[in-house]
């Protein structure tokens, strides 16, 4: 597998995205309850998982944007259940 000028531009600009997204997660928390275990661990895995994945486009490894679309979408489920738990101890 050759790495082009190009991939490694592309994968350049997928993990500055990575890190954009983890400021905007910031920003839209900060006039509510600080976020739980469950929240933090899913939105972490799933921009691992997205990076995982453009990667893979990138290098066109299928396996490798196999798991990044599992990893993913299981960091959306644990997000969601972390969602769902802030609201119950919230009384929401």
């Amino acid at each position: 597998m050759k790495f082009t000028n190009i991939k490694l531009n592309g994968l350049g600009a997928v993990l500055i995205l990575a890190f954009c997204s983890f400021g905007v997660y910031a920003a839209e928390s900060e006039d509510t309850a600080p976020m739980n275990k469950d929240q933090v661990e899913g939105r972490v895995g799933e921009a691992q998982g997205k990076v995982k994945e453009a990667t893979g486009v990138i290098l066109d490894d299928k396996k490798m944007k196999e798991e990044g679309k599992v990893q993913k979408n299981v960091g959306k489920v644990q997000k969601g259940y972390g969602d769902i738990k802030q609201d119950i101890e919230k009384g929401n």
